[in-house]
């Protein structure tokens, strides 16, 4: 049934550039040695539940690629090859992430992905890039899916390292579209966690307040330990005393979910302007005091308002239709298609090889398109902005997690029109 259904999504008009069967055409099992992935992630403690729908996502899309005969690969590579996911639980401690990695290689990973904490990100790459040149017979390639403090694909770059998701000044140059034309707002409550990403985010709204609305009021900027607060009734109550019509803030997993919760029951009643506020407990625990307040950034939404993205997203809730399995992510899909692709182009799975494959690499998905940046290994996609609203209408057919409420998309971005000059200067071995 599983082969069955990815073949009709094939058929739908999934594909990679180059690589796609013909809709109906017969994939042969591949039978070479499976390709390792490694998926060095939160599976326990307190942001458990964002790792693990890293790894639906990820999972699908390999099943996706080796549904449709694997990877094809010389006969001297081993033939047609299978993509194959290792999962390996960091419990949200950079420590336990760098044991897991070393633990992946020993297995022969050679393609390690993370992304839900830039922290560790930059710790698996600072471990990547030792590796590869202490042993170069065992070299490792890092893809980022989540990971979006601005200095990896920056000051921080490295020939080592891929990102697939929009980077933080990215991601506030699409809400700062939205929040530029908000006449409401003339105060705003920067809010975030406590760590790099946390941090980025804040300085970057500060400086697009001043360059795009510098009448607007910045009442405070304040963080918080991250993964660590149980109750944020006390910031809430802050929060509503300060006289901020706005929040911005970059909190993702509990520490969003638990924060608007508390923000709301103090009643709050500004918007958030967030980059995840669309999904994992988020618009259920807000509620109906969320509708047309809550806007969030992303690559994607499940209302992107076309056909080829309804079947994307109807073909992702029939292999995970549990309410609180609803996160997909399409970054991810092209994360896995792109590296296909490059093993694929390279005729190898050696590192260096895919990673000079990948910097030229473009990929087409449900009609969603995106290419990797050389220059500084960034990957360039659309981004849009959608606000919470009541599900069942014409613009928000589909709800998140069974709530009730979706994201209408109020705007969208082109890769040309998402993208951001660079700093990096990329030492390539």
């Amino acid at each position: 049934m599983r082969r069955a259904l990815l073949g009709g999504l094939l058929a739908a008009g999934a594909g990679v550039l180059g690589m796609a069967q013909a809709a109906g055409s017969a994939a042969a099992a591949p039978v070479g040695a499976p390709i390792k992935l490694a998926l060095v992630e939160s599976l326990s403690g307190p942001f458990a539940n964002t790792g693990e729908a890293v790894f639906r996502n990820l999972l699908w899309a390999t099943e996706r690629v080796n549904a449709r005969g694997g990877v094809p690969l010389p006969d001297s590579q081993g033939g047609a090859r299978p993509l194959q996911l290792l999962r390996y639980d960091s419990k949200g401690q950079t420590e336990e992430a760098l044991a897991a990695l070393q633990a992946a290689r020993d297995a022969g990973a050679q393609f390690i992905l993370q992304g839900n904490s830039s922290a560790t990100a930059e710790a698996i790459l600072h471990a990547i890039e030792k590796n590869n040149q202490r042993d170069p017979a065992h070299k490792m390639l890092f893809l980022n899916y989540s990971a979006v403090d601005p200095a990896l694909t920056n000051e921080r770059c490295s020939f080592w390292h891929f990102r697939f998701d929009a980077h933080a000044n990215m991601r506030m140059n699409a809400l700062m579209d939205v929040l530029q034309e908000d006449a409401s707002v003339h105060k705003v409550y920067l809010f975030g966690q406590d760590y790099s990403f946390g941090r980025a985010v804040l300085q970057e709204a500060r400086r697009q307040l001043a360059e795009r609305r510098p009448d607007i009021e910045i009442v405070a900027e304040e963080y918080h330990p991250i993964g660590r607060v149980k109750d944020f009734a006390p910031y809430g109550a802050k929060i509503r005393a300060s006289g901020a019509q706005a929040v911005i803030t970059g909190n993702w997993g509990n520490d969003l979910t638990l924060f608007v919760k508390a923000v709301n029951e103090v009643g709050f009643d500004g918007s958030f302007y967030t980059f995840y506020g669309n999904a994992l407990g988020a618009p259920a625990a807000i509620g109906d005091a969320g509708i047309g307040k809550v806007i969030a950034v992303a690559d994607w939404f499940p209302n992107n308002p076309t056909a080829q993205s309804r079947a994307f997203y109807e073909s992702f809730r029939q292999r995970f239709p549990r309410p609180e399995d609803d996160y997909v992510h399409m970054r991810m899909q092209l994360l896995v298609e792109a590296l296909a692709s490059a093993i694929a182009q390279a005729g190898s799975t050696e590192p260096q090889a895919v990673a000079e494959a990948l910097e030229n690499v473009r990929v087409e998905l449900f009609g969603q398109q995106g290419w990797m940046r050389g220059e500084d290994h960034q990957f360039q996609q659309s981004l849009l902005v959608g606000r919470m609203q009541k599900a069942g209408s014409e613009a928000v057919p589909f709800d998140v997690e069974g709530s009730g409420y979706g994201f209408e998309v109020i705007r969208a971005l082109s890769p040309q029109q998402a993208q951001m000059s660079h700093q990096c200067q990329m030492q390539r071995p």
